[in-house]
């Protein structure tokens, strides 16, 4: 995220160097993985993906002529600038396997650097579901080698999930359990049908939640709910995720089974207008600034305040302003 600060930043922008420096020095102590590593190394740098692939090149080679089971499907028109991750497992219930999670981290890295993009929305083709969680069966011909980096490497995607720059919206119309639930909390904002079922449900099946789970719950939530959500297993319904503040809207659900999606939709059109430089540097203030002391986010907020003034947009926003018209951002 650095690098894109300081392609922001223009030139002569005093500030500039001072928040590169100082973000790497936060990121350094607050995640220590660079997702940018992620197709190259696994379990903090130890193990090569290389040969992680080579040892999964059976499931690989099998699943070479099926269809993708990760999508991109950009908006056009007015709706310009949103782009939709589309997850089509249809006969695993887009249960996380290898090749869907590789797909899956290929496209999240085609995004991080795409200026063009102003909101993601992750969402599912599969009817009744988000995302099911693990794929149980692939993971039970796993030695507990394989088990563990295969982990990493999903812990690996929600950090890049979570360090996209642009706002990430998860749309929930189905079950999202387990992984599925953490893909989602490594999204900001969520939407969530009524009739959708969310849950850490990893206790129940002998494990804890290994890829941000137990990290970003009770930063969503707070630490009691998140506590009693993880040792009990508990699933809960659109509603009742609304009321624990685990998602931002819930709605009804309606005839053609997208209702999360066309809230999300919704959500996404609500950002669109706005400034996605400011939108942007809001993202990484807030995201810096949650994870340290006080002093240090508010050193965060100054730094990243100081790279919008330059900005065409800022000006934009202002003359807009005065001229009571609506502004026409630029992303400049």
């Amino acid at each position: 995220m650095a690098t894109i600060l300081r392609r922001f930043a223009m030139p002569g922008c005093s500030s500039r160097r001072c928040l590169g420096v100082f973000l790497r020095e936060m990121h350094s102590r607050t995640s220590p993985l660079n997702p940018r590593d992620g197709p190259r190394l696994l379990a903090g740098g130890s193990i090569p993906l290389t040969a992680y692939s080579r040892t999964h090149s059976r499931w690989q080679h099998t699943k070479a002529a099926d269809p993708p089971e990760v999508e991109l499907h950009r908006l056009v028109g007015e709706d310009n600038g949103i782009v939709e991750v589309l997850m089509c497992r249809h006969k695993a219930r887009n249960a996380l396997g290898y090749v869907f999670v590789s797909q899956m981290r290929g496209l999240v890295s085609s995004l991080s650097e795409d200026s063009a993009v102003r909101v993601v929305i992750f969402r599912s083709l599969v009817p009744g579901v988000f995302c099911a969680g693990a794929d149980l069966k692939e993971r039970a011909r796993m030695n507990d080698a394989m088990s563990d980096s295969f982990v990493h490497m999903l812990r690996t995607l929600m950090t890049q999930i979570a360090s996209l720059p642009m706002p990430t919206i998860a749309a929930m119309d189905g079950a999202a359990l387990g992984g599925g639930l953490e893909m989602a909390l490594a999204c900001d904002l969520r939407t969530a049908s009524h009739s959708a079922q969310m849950g850490l449900i990893e206790t129940t099946r002998g494990l804890l939640p290994g890829a941000g789970g137990s990290q970003r719950l009770p930063r969503t939530v707070g630490m009691t709910l998140a506590k009693e959500l993880i040792y009990t297993g508990k699933r809960v319904g659109g509603q009742k995720a609304l009321e624990m503040g685990l998602v931002n809207r819930s709605v009804e659900q309606n005839e053609t089974g997208d209702a999360a999606l066309r809230e999300a939709l919704s959500l996404a059109r609500e950002i669109l207008p706005q400034a996605p430089i400011a939108v942007r540097l809001a993202k990484e203030a807030m995201d810096r600034g949650i994870e340290v002391d006080i002093t240090s986010a508010m050193k965060i907020e100054k730094m990243c305040y100081a790279l919008v003034i330059p900005t065409k947009d800022r000006r934009e926003g202002m003359d807009a302003f005065i001229e009571k018209r609506p502004p026409r951002y630029t992303g400049q």
